[in-house]
């Protein structure tokens, strides 16, 4: 039997969508919040979008990062489908407080984790009141639709916030990619700009704001709206 799959819609956690540039010193402030808010001195980093290009250091960045705000972070060697699947790894997902999916290549994160019993436990996790926090690929994925990093377009993302589209980097973005973006957004979705080492977070009560060292574009409907840190941003889907 199939394993049944949590309603991604009924989050108690918090979501944080970074547009890149994770673990820099324009995110100090914004994870030193997230592990208060967590209640984890311990941060489990998946370095799957990372599977082609050195994911140990992935690991090492992690680590270094996280003991500088007197917090430890772990790897999870999730790289392709057969970890993904792997019941102990998901276990160890599944009660996590604080997880963090690292930047890449969006494609092959969406192949490792869509349907897997570790997307399961993310889900589980972040159902159960923990953060979990994705940067550039993962805040794409996470989404859905999810923009096609091969041209802007769009395409089937993992849906855990639905009609929201994520276009990471948006601060240094090239002009064309970003243009055809906004012009091939479905008339149902919204699409949110998101700056280098700054983040988009849903928060428990339903709530999205701004935080980092930059700003949040929202495009819909033809218009777009600047939202710097600390401001909410009202009116998106959760």
């Amino acid at each position: 039997m199939a394993p049944t799959r949590t309603d991604s819609r009924a989050a108690a956690g918090t979501l944080v969508l970074v547009g890149g540039g994770e673990w820099s010193d324009g995110c100090r402030e914004l994870d030193s919040e997230l592990l208060a808010t967590s209640g984890a001195d311990e941060v489990l980093v998946l370095p799957t979008a990372k599977a082609y290009e050195q994911p140990d250091r992935v690991g090492v960045r992690a680590v270094e990062y996280f003991e500088s705000l007197d917090a430890r972070a772990r790897v999870i060697p999730v790289l392709h489908r057969r970890e993904a699947e792997d019941a102990e790894l998901a276990a160890e997902i599944r009660t996590a407080r604080f997880v963090y999916l690292s930047d890449g290549s969006p494609l092959h994160l969406r192949s490792v984790l869509k349907g897997s019993a570790l997307f399961d436990a993310l889900l589980s996790a972040w159902h159960g009141g923990a953060v979990v926090a994705a940067s550039g690929a993962g805040a794409t994925v996470l989404c859905d639709p999810m923009v096609d990093p091969r041209g802007g377009a769009y395409t089937v993302g993992l849906g855990v916030v639905r009609n929201l589209a994520v276009f990471p980097y948006h601060g240094t973005a090239a002009e064309h990619l970003r243009a055809r973006s906004i012009d091939l957004l479905p008339k149902a979705a919204t699409l949110v700009g998101v700056d280098e080492q700054t983040a988009l977070v849903l928060t428990s009560n339903g709530t999205w704001t701004v935080r980092g060292s930059g700003s949040v574009n929202v495009y819909e409907s033809g218009a777009s709206v600047a939202y710097l840190a600390g401001a909410t941003v009202p009116g998106l889907p959760v």
